[in-house]
């Protein structure tokens, strides 16, 4: 058995069976092709015939007399004495002759019922006498034969109504013990151009079908004979030019990968006229040569790539230390959260992140891309960062910050590299963020409760380009639970293996799916999105996301019923706050007084006639009390009323607006806004 498996591997074995299946194949299609060609060839000569029989039969019936002979068909089944019966009469021996001279099965005019051609009337019907068939009378009413696509209803219709001259129906099934046929049919004319009946023609298969089995018999026979033929000459050719020199080649192959060693003796030359296997010879033994000296080589190789990979690793572990990596970055902060990855295409990647407290209330936010990838854009990526992150505890706006990076990176940049960078400054106790867009791609934004979008703003020139370059601050204001996405163009343009792109509209989806998450778990549902679309794909490019949420400072206040019954309860809470700052009781009386008056005013005429809420918060900040009034009524700015003349009698005076005017000269400022519909009214008073 395991002689025979050897056998059944070996090169001599391999190409003799290859050549001998090629040839059966070969073979087998010209066969099949042979077949078909001969099959239709002759299929056409059976038509041919049925067809021209048919034609013949049909000059031997008279087609304008065909409805005489129907409506006489009894007399000529009774064959009675007179000359229409004798005018049927020769018809139908001459069709007789016909049919048996022909060797058709039957020869047979029908009249087919035109108003649904599912029966005809038979007219004349001459079978073979060597035929299963028996003669039908004229006048007989058949139903026409069924087949899956209504063929014989088709046809009947296209003669008598679409102007068909002829049709050919081949059956070999379905004949209740008739032998399989060929059926030429033709109309029958009358002289006005109508069809009278149809001439059918039926012609056996058999002589098909035997000369189908002899052409096959003989063609299986000289294939035989050839292909034995072939096959002797042919592995007597292959194994005397290719199969033993390649032998002779494979055992040296084998030799020198098991020794590493140059032969005792030359046993390459010369060990063929082929060309090809000569060159494969020569190649062989100029592999060794070269190999040789390559094993020599390879340590020093082996050395040298060690060294690099070591640097390499170096490289990513000084760049990955450089990134802010431990969360939560600010824990004693409350204000805001925020969580950020980056992952390298290669060891050491171009993308970088950054954030950092410029001061107790600015955070700066930083995600950039620098062009290229490898250690040339990782130690440009270090400069960039260190050059913003050092400028921006400097002060200043974003747009500011970037021009002078930019004009910086531009007077030592000989390698002509570039950066894209966004550049963000978020105020923390107000939520206004201020930011600027050299070039990156837009970031995207969610409100509390809505979906995540792109914050689209006209971009800068990239970092690196051209000096001299002046940059735009855009602002936005984060309110409480809104969030913030900043990526690089890795994530949109991760690349499954179909080359086809994530995209900007699925990174959205994946963070509207997980927009209700912690930042933390956000970035962790994007990237998952993202393997899953790419798939086994490599990594082309970083991958970078940065993502914050502002949650605002606790709010501290207190929400009450707009109506006179709980003014007391507003009253007291912001006496309640103002004590403990030790103020005098005068300043409380004030301040008593200024409540008293927005609280009524709100309560009469903000909701009026109905009801709504008030939300008022204290907050002391350095030597200034500021007192917030927040309500969802009508929007009116109390501001725009212009003071009382107080120098008038106060029957002269117009009435209204004496109140904040009082308001106004008790407090130190007074400031109105109608945003997210709500009127928001802040005083502001010193405690001195």
């Amino acid at each position: 058995m395991r002689k025979f498996k050897s056998f059944t591997r070996s090169l001599t074995f391999n190409v003799i069976a290859s050549i001998t299946l090629l040839l059966f194949v070969f073979c087998m299609v010209v066969s099949t092709i042979g077949y078909f060609k001969f099959t239709d060839s002759l299929t056409r000569e059976y038509t041919d015939s049925a067809h021209r029989t048919a034609d013949t039969a049909a000059t031997l019936v008279k087609a304008d007399r065909i409805d005489e002979y129907l409506l006489n068909a009894e007399s000529i089944n009774n064959n009675e004495d007179s000359a229409l019966v004798k005018e049927y009469q020769t018809s139908l021996d001459y069709l007789n002759t016909l049919c048996d001279k022909q060797y058709v099965t039957v020869i047979y005019v029908i009249a087919v019922n035109t108003t649904d051609y599912e029966s005809y009337v038979s007219v004349f019907n001459c079978p073979h006498k060597t035929s299963p068939y028996t003669a039908w009378e004229i006048g007989k009413v058949v139903a026409t034969s069924k087949t899956s696509d209504n063929t014989y209803q088709k046809i009947y219709k296209g003669m008598y109504e679409n102007g068909s001259k002829s049709a050919t129906v081949m059956r070999t099934t379905n004949l209740n013990g008739a032998p399989p046929h060929v059926t030429s049919l033709i109309p029958l004319y009358k002289t006005d151009g109508t069809v009278a009946a149809i001439m059918c023609v039926q012609r056996p298969m058999s002589e098909l079908s035997n000369g189908r089995r002899s052409y096959m018999a003989m063609v299986a026979v000289f294939t035989i004979i050839l292909g034995i033929l072939f096959i002797l000459t042919s592995t007597w050719f292959m194994k005397k030019q290719f199969i033993n020199p390649i032998k002779t080649i494979n055992a040296e192959a084998a030799r020198f990968a098991k020794s590493n060693s140059a032969p005792e003796k030359p046993v390459l030359n010369n060990i063929s006229k082929i060309n090809e296997i000569a060159s494969l010879a020569a190649s062989l033994g100029k592999m060794e040569t070269e190999t040789l000296k390559y094993i020599e080589n390879l340590s020093v190789v082996i050395s040298e790539k060690q060294r690099m990979g070591t640097e390499l690793n170096i490289a990513s572990q000084i760049q990955s230390g450089s990134l802010p990596s431990e969360f939560p970055a600010f824990p004693s902060r409350t204000e805001f959260d925020l969580y950020a990855s980056m992952d390298p295409a290669k060891e050491v990647g171009g993308d970088f992140y950054d954030f950092f407290l410029v001061d107790d209330d600015h955070l700066a936010l930083v995600i950039a891309d620098v062009s290229g990838k490898g250690i040339p854009a990782a130690l440009f990526m270090m400069v960039t960062k260190i050059l913003i992150n050092d400028r921006a505890r400097m002060g200043g706006t974003p747009a500011e910050i970037l021009s002078f990076i930019n004009d910086g990176i531009c007077e030592h940049n000989k390698a002509e590299m570039f950066v894209t960078v966004w550049l963000g400054i978020l105020e923390i106790s107000t939520g206004k963020l201020t930011f600027s867009n050299a070039g990156h791609d837009d970031p995207a934004y969610a409100l509390s409760d809505g979906d995540f979008e792109l914050i689209k703003h006209k971009h800068g020139l990239v970092i690196g380009a051209m000096s001299g370059i002046k940059y735009r601050d855009e602002q936005i204001t984060l309110n409480k639970g809104d969030k913030i996405f900043l990526y690089t163009d890795g994530v949109p343009e991760a690349t499954d293996n179909n080359n086809r792109l994530f995209t900007l509209n699925k990174m959205l989806d994946a963070l509207n799916a997980a927009k209700s998450l912690d930042v933390k778990s956000i970035i962790g549902a994007v990237r998952k999105n993202v393997d899953e679309f790419v798939g086994e794909a490599p990594q082309f490019d970083d991958i970078t996301m940065l993502c914050v949420e502002y949650k605002g400072k606790e709010e501290s206040g207190i929400t009450l019923s707009a109506t006179d019954e709980n003014l007391s309860a507003a009253t007291a809470y912001i006496i309640n706050y103002v004590k403990g700052a030790g103020v005098s009781e005068k300043f409380i009386r004030q301040v008593e007084l200024v409540v008293e008056e927005i609280f009524v005013n709100i309560a009469h005429y903000a909701y009026a006639p109905q009801t709504g809420y008030v939300r008022i918060s204290a907050e002391i900040k350095g030597d200034m009390l500021k007192i917030t009034f927040t309500d969802e009524g009508k929007p009116y700015n109390p501001l725009e009323k212009p003071d009382p003349d107080t120098t008038l009698d106060a029957t002269e005076r117009e009435i209204g607006g004496l109140g904040i005017f009082m308001t106004k000269k008790l407090t130190d400022n007074v400031e109105y806004e109608y945003a997210n519909g709500k009127n928001i009214l802040i005083l502001e008073k010193k405690l001195g």
